[in-house]
């Protein structure tokens, strides 16, 4: 929904240009996921909420390259979230289970959720450190660690899928025990496994919103938009792997062992795919 305002919310700049005005806010639900900026001249600046923490940002070296950029935090989320999810990928993966066993498969999967966890807690950290005052102002900004913004959606979002990648890290770290009973399995492992995706889901939702400014939205051009429809397949993707994944009593196996590793691979290429276009787009163009 699109609103009309004369003075910034301080969601999106901390402090504005004096003579610089908001003349549109566009909300969805209690979110503020876009803006229209005018300057005293009159030129008009669309800021986007992904966009604006991608490009401005206080930890960006501000290097061009798409593909090497190890002097920007956005590059290092990229490539870990990538490597977790090969790791998911490969785990999930019948001809990979046979070789390895299912004590080496278990150890990928706890691999993988490591990488998750720097790349999420690295996607905070982005988050917090977005520029809070435009660059034609001579204000320096400073480097945070810690903050609290639920009024931000991004800030949401990236606290909960944090919090999402932990409760893989329990559900793998226990799944490694292969002498755990079928009550220990569905304790330790299922219950912050069925966490887990619902923290993803909640975080991939949120993205799609911020994203596309809606619950519906459709622009297949745009990077930001394939990340956020991949993320939010690949979590869906996950939901259904943990919900097969419970294991019956009465037999000692998963409720459906092909759905489970299916669900898995599928939402690891999934986020794969999303990881690898989260490069490009920290050099693609606002359009």
């Amino acid at each position: 929904m699109n609103k009309k305002f004369d003075e910034c919310p301080d969601i999106l700049y901390h402090k504005m240009p004096k003579g610089w005005v908001c003349r549109e806010i566009i909300e969805t639900g209690p979110f503020i996921t876009g803006a229209l900026i005018i300057s005293p001249e009159g030129l008009e600046y669309k800021w986007r909420s992904r966009f604006h923490r991608k490009h401005h940002n206080l930890l960006d070296s501000g290097t061009v390259s798409t593909w090497f950029a190890p002097g920007a935090i956005a590059w290092w989320i990229g490539v870990f979230f990538a490597i977790g999810s090969i790791f998911f990928a490969l785990g999930s993966a019948p001809p990979y289970i046979n070789w390895a066993g299912p004590h080496l498969d278990a150890m990928t999967y706890f691999l993988g959720s490591i990488f998750f966890t720097t790349a999420a807690f690295l996607q905070y950290i982005e988050t917090v450190n977005v520029r809070r005052v435009p660059k034609s102002m001579n204000i320096v900004d400073e480097i945070k660690i810690f903050t609290w913004e639920p009024r931000r959606i991004d800030w949401v979002a990236s606290v909960v899928q944090f919090i999402g990648t932990l409760f893989f890290n329990f559900s793998t770290f226990f799944a490694v025990n292969m002498l755990l009973t079928v009550q220990q399995i569905n304790h330790q492992v299922w219950v912050p496994d069925i966490y887990g995706s619902i923290c993803f889901l909640v975080a991939s939702s949120l993205v799609w919103i911020e994203v596309g400014h809606g619950l519906v939205s459709f622009n297949w051009k745009n990077i930001s938009w394939q990340i956020a429809i991949l993320n939010l397949i690949g979590s869906v993707a996950f939901g259904i792997s943990a919900i097969y994944a419970f294991t019956l009593p009465s037999t000692g196996e998963p409720v459906n062992f092909a759905i489970q590793n299916w669900g898995t691979f599928v939402g690891g290429v999934c986020f794969f795919i999303a990881a690898v276009l989260l490069l490009p787009e920290r050099t693609m163009e606002q359009t």
